[in-house]
């Protein structure tokens, strides 16, 4: 059985490169939300001529679907993702532009029909409605208030829910930018983690958990958990995700 120090050193060497969490395989598990996000965008990008992926990340998600529309883009920040998602993307077409979460969008006034996103780390509504044909819809899946707090309260102690990513939030925006909200669904998930090495790359990949995170900084909380999942077998905490649809009238 793997040392603490050989879990800790094996979480905190892989790669941060894409949004593709097969290493988690065997050591953390998630549970998927039952409107399935990849399933609905494969049936919607068949159906229009135009589709736009925000922070596509690697362009993992966006690959899944069955037919490319006509014309498809995404966009990403980070520029090691950028790389992978032009080469996921490219027997496509697709075209991947370098875009800051916070905005601007690059793109002309009503260039897509669909717009679609998969846990932004920003929705920038404004830029969302710009971008939307009239009659055009964004959809996106989202991390809600409150996710992973069970994690966040281990590592951090006793943290408030930050209301930022609420789907009373979303929805007001969505409405502020001349939206019309269109479908909203929120699920908690059951999240799992089997050892410490996931624990530390899960904390090293999604960075709002546990801000600021590094092995240095937590060892004494990364300590505490090793120990806990030993004891108990796993660490158990939820994610909040929910589905919102908003379009742009006609």
């Amino acid at each position: 059985m793997a040392t603490f120090d050989e879990l800790v050193a094996e979480g905190d060497a892989v790669a941060l490169d894409g949004w593709d969490f097969s290493w988690f395989e065997g050591r953390a598990t998630e549970e998927r939300p039952s409107w399935g996000y990849a399933g609905l965008i494969g049936q919607r990008s068949s159906t229009v001529d135009s589709m736009l992926d925000v922070q596509t990340g690697g362009g993992e998600v966006l690959a899944t679907i069955p037919r490319a529309p006509a014309v498809l883009a995404a966009t990403e920040s980070w520029p090691p993702n950028i790389d992978v998602a032009r080469r996921t993307l490219e027997p496509l077409g697709g075209k991947v532009v370098e875009a800051p979460d916070e905005g601007p969008l690059p793109f002309p006034d009503a260039s897509f029909e669909l717009v679609v996103s998969r846990l932004p780390t920003v929705t920038v509504w404004p830029e969302i409605a710009r971008v939307l044909r009239p009659g055009g819809s964004y959809l996106s899946q989202q991390v809600g208030a409150g996710s992973n707090r069970e994690l966040t309260d281990f590592m951090m102690g006793p943290q408030p829910v930050n209301p930022i990513r609420s789907t009373e939030r979303a929805e007001a925006e969505a409405e502020a930018a001349g939206l019309v909200v269109t479908d909203l669904r929120h699920e908690s998930l059951r999240v799992e983690f089997f050892d410490v090495a996931a624990v530390v790359h899960f904390l090293r990949k999604v960075l709002w958990t546990v801000p600021g995170f590094t092995v240095d900084g937590y060892r004494d909380r990364l300590v505490a958990m090793h120990e806990h999942i030993t004891e108990h077998g796993s660490f158990l905490a939820h994610s909040q995700r929910f589905l919102i649809e908003a379009r742009r009238e006609a």
